[in-house]
């Protein structure tokens, strides 16, 4: 059986308070069934079994925001690792506060003479610790490999600055600069590195709270589509920090001495078994990391900047607009011809277009081009069957040539490509000295 830690120099644990025992109850009800509802695949290959489990909630939750909350819409969209802020998520947040709330009543009534969770607290909080550490190791990653942000593309550094929503904005902000980029993911890494070891785990929950401070602020007050995420794991953190918050405040504050903590950990009378768990535990560190890392390389190879992009990759100038034989004049307030295209070779799964009015509108699309026949089709998400189909060729090296059926014309186009280095954003670089600063 396990035996309290030697160096405890408490032998005789002190009773909770009933607001404590009922506070780790409902903290221990919500986060469970958070992370068991969440597609987090800490331990490697378990999404096949999440995606049994969680279909009985991809029938109830919109049940409930129909019947029981009345929504004006129905619930259609479904989590997908994009958005943490769906109707779902939040009406599920909801159900998951529901069931804690009832669950920890329940708990309460039948278990209302324990004096204590100190086991079951080490159990729990350690599996926070791992899920925390592994939520930052695959946000850390990310940013470390720079695959996150990416450098903006063509079509944000033709933009306008307005039409810019907040989310695009952080994202052009962060993949701007690699260095900084790299150096927050480092920092979050370190942040789970320090998290995972007992030892450190204070240190590792002050570093995980700043960095989580700073990375649910952006999406709060960015409109980043990951605030439910953001926000629960900030309210880990603080749980993990609760039990040294008087400690803290003694020493830091008041600046007294402090003891070390009253704390249980497992240790077992046969020598055996506490080496057996140490093995494990470094063996599922490495997993985690291992696990976390091929998840972010293997994403690496399709979206990192420096992955090979097609020729077609870029901004195009329209120099010559031929509609039907007829060749029209670059008057602004032309809402035919096309002033500029742009491509955008996202990954190999997803290629885009924006083709750009003479009033700057934009019409954005998918398209799919074929080097060997030399041919383009450019289509809607939303209607795959329609597509417009365009003979390709390049004139040069920075010239190309489009002709096909657009909108039942017949359209000549000839294009040049706009070097991307021209821009200032681009090309400004790093300068040690600035004499009068260069805000342009």
């Amino acid at each position: 059986m396990p035996q309290p830690a030697s160096g405890n120099l408490i032998t005789t644990p002190t009773p909770w308070s009933p607001a404590q025992k009922i506070a780790f109850r409902a903290c221990f009800l919500f986060f469970v069934q958070y992370i068991l509802l969440g597609s987090n695949e800490i331990v490697p290959e378990t999404n096949p079994i999440y995606a049994i489990y969680i279909q009985p909630f991809y029938k109830m939750i919109p049940w409930i925001g129909q019947h029981v909350l009345h929504l004006s819409y129905p619930i259609t969209s479904f989590p997908d690792g994009g958005s943490s802020d769906t109707t779902f998520d939040y009406v599920l947040l909801l159900f998951s506060a529901v069931v804690t709330v009832v669950g920890v009543v329940i708990w309460t009534l039948i278990d209302r003479r324990r004096p204590h969770h100190r086991r079951l607290y080490y159990w729990f909080t350690l599996i926070l610790r791992y899920y925390c550490a592994y939520t930052m190791f695959i946000f850390g990653l990310s940013k470390a490999y720079k695959l996150q942000f990416p450098f903006p593309s063509p079509g944000s550094l033709v933009e306008p600055l307005g039409a810019y929503s907040p989310m695009h904005l952080v994202w052009s902000f962060f993949g701007y600069s690699s260095p900084y980029t790299r150096i927050t993911g480092w920092a979050e890494i370190l942040s789970g590195v320090l998290l995972i070891y007992r030892r450190t785990t204070r240190l590792g929950v002050l570093f995980f709270l700043a960095v989580m401070f700073n990375v649910t602020a952006v999406n709060f007050f960015y409109d980043v589509c990951l605030k439910t995420t953001s926000a629960v794991l900030m309210m880990m953190g603080f749980f993990l920090l609760a039990p040294e918050l008087k400690r803290l405040i003694e020493f830091f504050v008041q600046n007294k001495a402090v003891a070390p903590a009253d704390e249980w950990t497992p240790v077992f009378q046969k020598k055996w078994i506490n080496i057996s768990l140490i093995l494990f535990k470094f063996t599922l560190t490495i997993a985690i990391l291992l696990n976390a890392n091929r998840v972010i390389v293997d994403q690496v190879r399709s979206f990192a900047d420096d992955r090979p992009v097609s020729r077609l990759h870029g901004i195009y100038d329209v120099q010559t607009f031929v509609r039907n034989k007829d060749t029209l004049p670059p008057l602004l307030t032309d809402t035919i011809r096309w002033r500029r295209l742009l491509f955008n070779d996202l990954s190999p799964y997803a290629f885009y277009a924006s083709i750009r009015q003479m009033n700057d509108s934009a019409k954005g699309f998918m398209v799919r081009p074929d080097s060997v026949t030399r041919k383009i089709a450019f289509y809607r998400s939303s209607d795959t069957a329609k597509k417009y189909y365009f003979d390709y060729a390049f004139i040069g090296r920075d010239g190309l040539y489009l002709r096909g059926l657009w909108k039942g014309d017949s359209l000549s186009i000839l294009l040049k490509k706009y070097e991307t280095g021209n821009f200032l954003l681009v090309n400004r670089g790093f300068h040690w000295i600035n004499e009068t600063p260069y805000q342009r």
